[in-house]
């Protein structure tokens, strides 16, 4: 009797599973790549998303019966969605938000209206849908953020896909060498002799669990980022109607055109006043510009000297305003606020343009700070009940620091009537170029994502021939426009730095350097130099982890050698703001320095 061999089984050729390997192997480290590097992930993600709606719309179109009416009309939804993806992608990114946020809403929608009408684990796939609308309109509330964790989790889903894929394709390369083996034989004979079961009994409702926690973790995140979003939204300023534009703007600078009463916080025996006043814009066109006057309860003499106050960075938004706060002349984030009522001193605060009043806000721009801050001066002497003096010295903090010096500089030619005798600069962003070029050499420094989308934000709007688009890396523009709105010190700026961190090691965020084109023309042009008719008083941490002290030490060095008189203090282990603190020996040097200023004592000067 022959005995006849049975057929060969079936086997997946040699080749083909090596390319399957191949494939799943490029697949985990392209994923593992792109989570670390989400912008980069972004354009990938994009060509991802766009041609996947293209494929689940078809899908649903060849599959849907004559009666599945709303599947056919959610099969062109996206099919429609994943081209104007792919389309929009080439010009903005900017649009890709929109456009997934959009796709999740449909896709969720779709979910959620199949429950009634779909039986087989219904509410599992509502669970889902709702998870989709949720994860939607957290891409409305939060596009910077929503595209970074897009970008990571479309990174860790790639690399999951390709260790599965790898895996499966080296289990028939892998068991035929472990069959060898005597102890191992066992395995290989599950393997080729015990198919994986389908999903069924407990292993069917164990799966089925992990399915439901992981819809309820998705829907939960997501409602946790919306809840983020209203505390966000609900602790952004509102600006009243204090802020309105007057139908009746004077063309002269330096006018008051209204003030109230002011009840924020105040250093002990001082009262204040709201004020609205003309002044002038960055690049000389007429502007408005709002700020606080604080005077003295009891004055020391019948005019009270002035200090006029620039602040530091506080956002470039117009609802960042200090004066539409509480604490635009306050003891924290301010030195030496006890020597006013001692000394019988006023301040004058002010937002700067386009902070309050409407207007384009003019951050680390030179002459549009300066106009503010001495025209700000003018205003408050005209506040019904207020008397200063024409002696004014200029304090500033970081950014204010930089607008100190500018409108120390630019008051003989811009407001002659004013008598600056002293300007102090305290850990100043003196020098943009040095300071951009700073920040872009080392972009994993805490807050430089929010220092660089200030700057592009604030110089596109400012001059004409520089372009957001050109200068902000097409994946960044998302991150630097959501800054731009943001006010400093609340949810979204912890939001704002979070990307800035997880793209720092990536992209840069600009595309054009700070060291050379338009915009390191612009911030050349906007180091203050001098000449000042008056002393200088520059004081900063050694420590200072926004402003690098070198920075400071070769500006002092230059205008030194200019011909300015500097008094330099360094300040052991001093950071950006603990210099500020109460009882810092800032405060105390700073209060030395003007009161001698204000009697017209010669000053001492640290250069050379």
């Amino acid at each position: 009797m022959e005995i006849t061999a049975p057929p060969p089984a079936r086997t997946r050729p040699i080749a083909l599973t090596a390319v399957v390997l191949a494939i799943g192997i490029g697949s985990t480290v392209l994923g593992v790549w792109l989570m670390a590097r989400p912008l980069s992930a972004l354009a990938v993600l994009g060509v991802w998303v766009g041609a996947g709606a293209i494929a689940s719309g078809v899908a649903d179109l060849v599959s849907a019966g004559r009666q599945e009416t709303l599947t056919r009309i959610l099969g062109g939804v996206w099919v429609l969605a994943g081209l104007a993806v792919l389309i929009w992608l080439g010009h903005s990114i900017t649009l890709f938000v929109p456009s997934v946020a959009l796709l999740m809403l449909v896709s969720g929608a779709g979910k959620v209206a199949g429950l009634w009408r779909t039986r087989e684990r219904r509410w599992l796939t509502a669970v889902f849908g709702v998870a989709e609308i949720a994860w939607g309109l957290l891409a409305l509330v939060w596009p910077d953020m929503t595209l970074i964790v897009l970008a990571f989790l479309f990174g860790l889903r790639t690399t999951l896909w390709g260790l599965g894929l790898a895996g499966r394709a080296a289990g028939p390369l892998i068991t035929p060498l472990i069959s060898r083996v005597p102890a191992t034989r066992w395995l290989a004979d599950r393997v080729t002799t015990h198919p994986p079961r389908a999903r069924s009994g407990r292993a069917g409702r164990w799966w089925l669990g992990l399915r439901w926690l992981g819809a309820v973790l998705v829907v939960s995140i997501a409602c946790a980022g919306l809840y983020a979003g209203t505390l966000m939204w609900r602790g952004v300023p509102v600006l009243d109607d204090f802020y309105d534009t007057p139908a009746h703007v004077p063309h002269a600078p330096g006018r008051l055109l209204r003030s109230e009463p002011y009840d924020g916080v105040l250093p002990t025996g001082m009262h204040a006043y709201r004020i609205l006043y003309t002044t002038t814009g960055s690049t000389g066109q007429p502007a408005l510009a709002s700020g606080v006057v604080a005077v003295p309860d009891h004055p020391v003499s019948a005019e009270a000297p002035v200090i006029a106050w620039a602040h530091g960075t506080v956002g470039i938004a117009r609802s960042c305003a200090p004066s539409n706060t509480d604490y635009a002349i306050t003891y924290q984030g301010m030195p030496a606020m006890d020597a006013l009522a001692r000394h019988g001193w006023a301040m004058v605060a002010t937002d700067y343009t386009g902070m309050g009043a409407a207007g384009t806000f003019p951050y680390l721009v030179g002459k549009g700070e300066g106009y503010s801050v001495l025209d700000s001066v003018r205003a408050a002497n005209q506040v019904p009940g207020v008397h200063l003096a024409a002696r004014t010295v200029i304090w500033g903090h970081s950014q204010g620091g930089h607008a100190a010096l500018w409108a120390g500089q630019l008051a003989p030619s811009y407001a002659p009537d004013l008598d600056v005798v002293g300007t102090a600069a305290l850990s100043p962003a003196a020098d943009p170029r040095s300071m951009a070029e700073a920040v872009v050499a080392h972009p994993d420094r805490l807050g430089a994502s929010l220092a660089i989308s200030f700057v592009a934000a604030s110089y596109a709007r400012t001059y004409p021939d520089v372009d957001l688009d050109r200068i902000v890396t097409p994946s960044a523009r998302v991150l630097v426009r959501e800054a731009a709105s943001r006010c400093t010190g609340g949810t979204g700026t912890l939001a704002t730095i979070l990307s800035g961190l997880a793209i720092a090691r990536d992209q840069p965020i600009l595309r054009e350097s700070p060291s050379s084109g338009v915009l390191a023309r612009r911030l050349e042009e906007n180091v203050a130099t001098g000449p000042w008719p008056s002393p200088l008083f520059v004081g900063q941490g050694s420590a200072d982890e926004v402003v690098p002290l070198r920075i400071t030490d070769g500006y002092v060095e230059r205008v030194c050698a200019a011909g300015a008189s500097v008094e330099q203090h360094t300040y052991t282990g001093g950071t950006h703001m603990s210099v500020l603190d109460a009882g810092a020996q800032l405060s105390a040097d700073l209060e030395r320095w003007t009161t001698a200023r204000l009697a017209g004592r010669p000053a001492t000067s640290t250069c050379g």
